[in-house]
C-alpha cells in the first residue's frame, strides 16, 4: 500500500454516502428563512471532534492573547479544557477508530496532548522560562506531529498539508510580533474546523472485522455509490 492517496482530491465537498461507522452520532443541520434554505450539513463523530477541538484550541490561545488572567489560572484552565477534550475525542471516535483498526492513532494523540499539556503545566509551576518563552512553537510543532502520524494512518495528504501549515505557522511566529498566541489559535482552530466542514481523502475501505455481515454489505454498497459520484 502507498503511503498517500492519490486518486482523490485532497479536499473536497462532504459525500452523502457515509459508511455505517461514519452514520452513528452523526448530527444535521438545516435552517430556512421561508422558502430559503440558509443551512444545510452534516457532521460525523470525527467532525464533531474537530470542532470540539477547534474550539478549545481557539479559546485557549485567544484567551492567552487578550485576557489579563494569571498564568496559574490559565495552566488550571487549559488543563481542564484539554482533558474534556481528550475525554470527547475518545468517546466519540472509538467506534470509528475500532472498525477501521486506528486505535493507536487515538492513543498517538491522547499522549501528544497530555505531554504537552504536563510540560506547558511543568513551565508554569516550576517557572521555566524557555518553555514559556515557547508554548505557541511547542503546540503547533505537537500538532504538526500528530498530523503527520494521522496522514501515515489513513494515508492522506490532506493532513500532512495539514502539518505542513501547522510547522509553516512556528516559523511566521517570529513575524507576529506581540500576537503569537492569536496566531497560533487561529492556525490551530481554524484548520482543525476546516477539515470539520470538507471531505477529507482516506485510504480505500478495508475488510472490517468489528462489523456484522449485513453492515459490511451496508459498506460495500455504500463504496459503489461514492465511486459512482
Amino acid at each position: 500500500m502507498t503511503f498517500l492517496t492519490l486518486s482523490q482530491p485532497f479536499l473536497r465537498n462532504k459525500q452523502e454516502d457515509l459508511d455505517y461507522q461514519d452514520l452513528q452520532g452523526i448530527w444535521r443541520i438545516s435552517g430556512k428563512i421561508g422558502n430559503i434554505r440558509i443551512i444545510s450539513g452534516f457532521y460525523t463523530r470525527i467532525d464533531q471532534v474537530f470542532i470540539v477541538w477547534g474550539i478549545i484550541c481557539a479559546g485557549i490561545f485567544i484567551t492567552a492573547q487578550y485576557l489579563p488572567i494569571s498564568w496559574t489560572t490559565q495552566a488550571i484552565l487549559w488543563t481542564t479544557f484539554t482533558a474534556i477534550g481528550t475525554a470527547t475525542m475518545i468517546a466519540f471516535t472509538w467506534l470509528w477508530v475500532s472498525v477501521e483498526r486506528l486505535r493507536w492513532l487515538i492513543y498517538a494523540w491522547v499522549a501528544l496532548m497530555l505531554g504537552g499539556v504536563l510540560l506547558t503545566d511543568l513551565g508554569i509551576f516550576l517557572g521555566w522560562g524557555q518553555v514559556l518563552m515557547r508554548l505557541c512553537p511547542l503546540w503547533l510543532g505537537l500538532s504538526a506531529i500528530g498530523y503527520v502520524i494521522t496522514a501515515w494512518a489513513v494515508r492522506s495528504r490532506t493532513f500532512l498539508i495539514t502539518a505542513a501549515i501547522h510547522l509553516f505557522g512556528i516559523l511566521l511566529l517570529s513575524y507576529c510580533g506581540g500576537k503569537q498566541f492569536l496566531a497560533t489559535g487561529l492556525i490551530m482552530g481554524m484548520s482543525l474546523l476546516l477539515l470539520a466542514e470538507l471531505q477529507w481523502e482516506m485510504r480505500p475501505p478495508i475488510n472490517y472485522d468489528v462489523l456484522t455481515p449485513e453492515q459490511k454489505e451496508f459498506n460495500r454498497q455504500q463504496h459503489l455509490l461514492r465511486q459512482l459520484t
